[in-house]
Formats: C-alpha cells, sequence, structure tokens
C-alpha cells in the first residue's frame, strides 16, 4: 500500500526547506563577510604601504639635505614655440562647481549601459568601455569644454619645437596611480611601446599612433614625442594618450594572449578605480568603480562611487529610470514626447534636447567583400542605388519625429571640413533602379526579386543591435523600401558581443552601426585602405587610392587652411562612392534626476561625462551612502 504524505512528513519536510535557506543565507553572508575583510585587509594593505613611500621620501630628503643637493631651480629657458602663455586649469570648471554653497561630496552617480560589455581592459575593448576608463585612465593633456583649448593634466606645460614633429611634455611631479606608485615620463614612454607592439591585439590605435616615430623619457618628469612627419592632430594625439602604469602592464608583453583576452585588467592615476584592478568579469553585470583615495588633483571628484549597470533593453532602462535606479535617461523621439507631458516625471527631472557639436553619426556598411569573394556592394552604381532607396528624410520625420538631420558624410555639417555645395540624396526610385539595371540587376523570371546575370536573387542580410528600438523600426523599414525595388533584404538583429566577432571577421553583408564625432573627424580609421589589411576598423573591405592619397595629404597638411580644402575633395569623392549610406546625426534628448546639480551645455555637449568630474548632489538630496 502507498505511504500517505503526513503532517508530520510536512513538518519535516518544512524544516530541511528552512534549514537550507538558512544555510544558504548564511553562506552568503560569510562570503560578504570575507569580501569585506579582503577589502579591508587591501585598504590595510595600501596605507601600510602609502607609509613606506612617505617614510622613504622623508629619508630621500634628509641624504639630500645633508649634502646640500637642494636649490633653487632655475626657471627651463625655451627657445622653442610654446603653445600659449598660460594655459587652461584642468580643473577650472570642477572648482567652480565646488564652489557653490549647496555643494557637497558623497553619493552615487548611477548609469545604464545598453549593451554587455566584454571587457573593459584598455586597447581591446569597445566604445561603451572606454567611458568608463575616462574615470581611471588620465592623460596629459584635457580639451577645455568652454574655450575648446588644451588644458594641462598630468603635463603642467609643454613646448612645441620649430620643426613641428617634436613635443615635449613636462609632467607634475605628485601625480600617483591608485596603488600609490609615482606616475613618471617611463610610463608615458612605456604607454606607447606597449600600444605599438604587435603581440597587443590594438590594431585600432596603433593606426592613430603610426604617424609617431618614437616617445622618450628624457628624465624622470620629461617626456618628448617626435612624428616621422607632420600631422594635423599630432598635439592632440600625444596630449590625449591614456597614460598605462609601466610596472602594471610591463608583465603582460610576455603574455600578450593572456591581456588581449582578459575582462578587467584596468589601473590608473584618475578620480576613481575598480575594487579589483584585475578582478572584474561581465557576469557581474554593471561595473563598479570607486573613489580613488590617493588622487592628485586639485579638485577631488563628488560621488563616492559611480556604478554602469547593464540593461539591453530600451523599455527596461526607462522604467529603471523610473523608479529612480539610474540618474541619466537618454530617449527615444516617441518616448521623449510622451515623457514631457507625465508630470511626476517632469517634476523630479531635469530634460535637455540639444544636438551636440561633436554628434556622431548613424550609417549602413555595405561590406565588398566577404570570405575572400567580392560582393555585390563592391560595385559603385549598387552602393548609390542603396542610398537612393534609403529614404532618409522619412526616416527622420516618422521614425525620429524629427529629432536628427539626414548625415551627408563622416564631416558634420558645421565644420569647414563639409563641402557647403553637397546635398544629400533624397529617395527617389526610379534612379535606384536606372542604377540597378546598368550593374546588371533585373527581374527575370518575374517573381518580384531582382537577379544579377549568373540568375542569383539580389538578398542581403542586414546585421544590426538587437537591444535598439528605433534601429529595429528603421530596418524594419527599410526592408519595405528595398522590396519595391525587388531586393530582398533580411533583418538580422543581434548581439553587441557578436556583433563585435562578425566586425572582427568580417563576416556580415551589410551592418548598421554609428560612429562618435570630435571638433575635426580624422576618417583614416574607418576609410583608409591600409585599414582593410592591418585589422583595422575598415571592415567594409572599402578601397580608393585617390582617396587614400587625399586623407594621408590632409593628415600631414597642418595649416588650416590648406587642409579643409583637401577634406572637401576627400568628402567628394566618398559621396560618390557612397561606403556607407550615411542615415543620420541625432538630438542628444536626455532626462536627468534632479538631485544632479551643476548640469550644463558645453561646447563639447552636456557635461555629463566630464572628466574632472563637475557634476554632483547637494547634502539633502543624497540617497546613498558607503
Amino acid at each position: 500500500m502507498d505511504r500517505n504524505f503526513s503532517v508530520k512528513d510536512f513538518s519535516l519536510f518544512s524544516f530541511l526547506v528552512v534549514l537550507m535557506i538558512i544555510m544558504l543565507l548564511s553562506m552568503y553572508m560569510i562570503d560578504r563577510q570575507w569580501s569585506k575583510m579582503a577589502q579591508m585587509q587591501r585598504l590595510m594593505d595600501e596605507q601600510a604601504k602609502d607609509l613606506r613611500l612617505m617614510q622613504g621620501m622623508v629619508r630621500n630628503i634628509e641624504q639630500r639635505l645633508r649634502k646640500g643637493q637642494f636649490a633653487v631651480a632655475a626657471k627651463p629657458q625655451n627657445t622653442d614655440t610654446n603653445l600659449g602663455n598660460a594655459p587652461p586649469d584642468a580643473f577650472r570648471r570642477a572648482a567652480l562647481a565646488a564652489n557653490q554653497d549647496d555643494y557637497k561630496e558623497g553619493d552615487w552617480y548611477v548609469q545604464a549601459i545598453a549593451t554587455g560589455l566584454k571587457t573593459i581592459t584598455p586597447l581591446v575593448s569597445d566604445v561603451y568601455s572606454s567611458n568608463i576608463q575616462s574615470y581611471i585612465l588620465e592623460s596629459l593633456l584635457v580639451r577645455d569644454s568652454d574655450s575648446l583649448e588644451w588644458a594641462g593634466l598630468i603635463a603642467k606645460d609643454w613646448q612645441i619645437h620649430e620643426d613641428g614633429l617634436t613635443f615635449t611634455f613636462n609632467l607634475r611631479e605628485d601625480v600617483r596611480f591608485s596603488d600609490g606608485m609615482p606616475l613618471e615620463a617611463k610610463d608615458v614612454a612605456f604607454s606607447y611601446q606597449f600600444i605599438m607592439d604587435e603581440r597587443i591585439a590594438a590594431p585600432r590605435s596603433r593606426a592613430y599612433f603610426e604617424k609617431m616615430e618614437s616617445v622618450t623619457a628624457v628624465d624622470q618628469y620629461t617626456v618628448e614625442f617626435k612624428y616621422k612627419e607632420p600631422y594635423f592632430n599630432a598635439l592632440s594625439l600625444a596630449g590625449g594618450m591614456s597614460i598605462l602604469a609601466k610596472h602594471f602592464y610591463e608583465p603582460y608583453l610576455e603574455k600578450a594572449e593572456k591581456f588581449n583576452e582578459s575582462k578587467g585588467l584596468l589601473l590608473g592615476s584618475g578620480p576613481y578605480r575598480l575594487p579589483d584592478p584585475k578582478g572584474w568579469t561581465p557576469d557581474q553585470g554593471m561595473v563598479e568603480v570607486n573613489r580613488n583615495p590617493r588622487y592628485w588633483g586639485t579638485v577631488q571628484p563628488s560621488f563616492d562611487r559611480m556604478l554602469w549597470r547593464v540593461i539591453e533593453n530600451d523599455s527596461a532602462r526607462l522604467t529603471t529610470f523610473r523608479n529612480g535606479d539610474i540618474d541619466v535617461y537618454s530617449a527615444r523621439p516617441r518616448e521623449y514626447q510622451k515623457l514631457l507631458k507625465d508630470d511626476d516625471l517632469i517634476n523630479r527631472t531635469q530634460n535637455f534636447e540639444y544636438m551636440s557639436p561633436s554628434a556622431g553619426y548613424s550609417y549602413i556598411g555595405w561590406n565588398q567583400k566577404k570570405a575572400g569573394k567580392t560582393t555585390r556592394f563592391a560595385d559603385q552604381r549598387v552602393r548609390q542605388a542603396m542610398t537612393y532607396l534609403t529614404d532618409r528624410k522619412r526616416i527622420i520625420d516618422e521614425i525620429m519625429l524629427g529629432y536628427g538631420e539626414v548625415a551627408i558624410s563622416p564631416f558634420n555639417p558645421r565644420s569647414n571640413q563639409h563641402d557647403t555645395a553637397l546635398k544629400p540624396r533624397d529617395f527617389n526610385l526610379e534612379k535606384a533602379q536606372q542604377l540597378l539595371a546598368a550593374a546588371g540587376y533585373q527581374d527575370a523570371n518575374g517573381d518580384g526579386i531582382i537577379e544579377d546575370q549568373s540568375g542569383a536573387p539580389f538578398e542581403f542580410e542586414l546585421v544590426y543591435f538587437q537591444g535598439s528600438e528605433d534601429t529595429k523600426r528603421i530596418v524594419l523599414f527599410l526592408k519595405d523600401l528595398y522590396a519595391s525595388a525587388g531586393i530582398l533584404m533580411k533583418p538580422k538583429p543581434t548581439e553587441w558581443s557578436v556583433m563585435l566577432d562578425l566586425l572582427g571577421e568580417r563576416n556580415f553583408d551589410a551592418i548598421s552601426l554609428g560612429w562618435s564625432s570630435g571638433i575635426e573627424t580624422d576618417i583614416y580609421q574607418m576609410f583608409h585602405g591600409k585599414q582593410v589589411d592591418n585589422n583595422g576598423d575598415n571592415f567594409i573591405n572599402y578601397k580608393n587610392p585617390e582617396l587614400d592619397e587625399l586623407i594621408d595629404k590632409a593628415r600631414a597638411t597642418v595649416d588650416e587652411d590648406e587642409r579643409m580644402p583637401l577634406w572637401q575633395q576627400a568628402e567628394n569623392i566618398m559621396f560618390e562612392d557612397q561606403p556607407y549610406t550615411f542615415l543620420m546625426r541625432r538630438k542628444t534628448m536626455a532626462f536627468i534626476d534632479k538631485r544632479m546639480q551643476n548640469v550644463v551645455i558645453t561646447k563639447m555637449g552636456l557635461n555629463s561625462s566630464s572628466v574632472p568630474v563637475e557634476w554632483y548632489v547637494p547634502q539633502e538630496q543624497q540617497k546613498y551612502g558607503d
């Protein structure tokens, strides 16, 4: 006879379940305690290390005093051309914020990332990781967002020599990495050498530094950059290079594969640091950085902690923002108009709508070679036809609700790089059909799909990021437009990590992505033929020797009045070639929690990612604490 489940059995079962829950909670608490103890141990080790360093410095000073080695240093004579008499103070804007009556250090700044991060290790990571790195890694110079002039950060001053090829930087002597080791000229020189080492998987960064001949530590706090030939962006390249700690990263030269495959090797001299500079992994679902207690800056960072939470879904990010769990939300057009009527949201947020002066652009890249074979997109006529079929005005009007502008080229239409005579191609089905027919495409069997001369139908996959609702709507809209010309486009929504793999392998038909822009855009990385062969960012396998020559000439032309016509000639070539169908430049529509203060729009855009940090939260509005 089967035994019935009795009250006694139920009680025993319940007891076991409760016991298991208690054991799991105990294990969790023990794990947290061990983690906390490990963190405390690291802090104690760091304090002991700092004490030893200070004792060593005192002994060194005493020895030099006894030997009479201290003397008033003579001001170095500079026979070269200096970049201005008094460069802006890098901490000027942050100091103005810190002087506000309601300024208070503390609280957390919490953001969302729309894609899962594969790695935050420098050089082998992507653009999403670079924002995080900017709070940890520092450079010699930063650009003042009001004047757009260069300001010394790690460099206290610098000189441009008469040959225009040599740049000398004198470093501050009080800068330390977050582990307590001093930042010196050898670290700057090492950073360049590390980037240029072929064992390191950094072809994108190496492409920028190809014009550089050497970086030399002249002495402990003086570093010299030498270029092989003139380069219009020479000061920006040298001054903007992220400085890597030699003692931390040098061992990875002998185990480069470990570095290339690493997830979280990140240590610098910036205002924030990782809890463990070697311990971050993607499965954490977020990135947390804490205030660097050794930060050298004349203004300390306002936030105790900064968090980036991975939230890939647009709707989930909005819900999280509504709940007050993230501090910034970049709205989509339809959302933005609805949210402006949401009184509850408006009462606790501040909103900003603007076209950034350095706004990037979205595009569709047409791959001209796949799996070693030339594709249909290698034909200029086909690429032009695809642009005629891409009704960008309707995309902006109907999907973006007017919050954007048609992109003509990689160059900002308000910059001097742009030729104002160029006008965007409007939607023109008839013109597209003529170009496709000239390229050998026609509907021979009457099935509504055009075929090439071998009878193969014109069909292709368009890869796009699956987490963007706007991009999905655009792709589905384009599918219908392309079908009107007999082209079968198959949308391929894809995870970000998979998209990166496809780009690296050049294994796609067409892909929808975006590039950021600067005050002046250097297009070498994306469109020069050399960046096909060395696995650079010319992942669409586009080559045009005439364009390559113009790019080389423009980059080597320091005089702006002579350089801009060269960029405009290059723009005209790209306008004809259409290696990309340049889609649009989008307006930023951001909502920010009202507790965030000193939020302003500058010549560089919103100061949300400014380093040194300019935002803060007044004491009475702070809601997080360590």
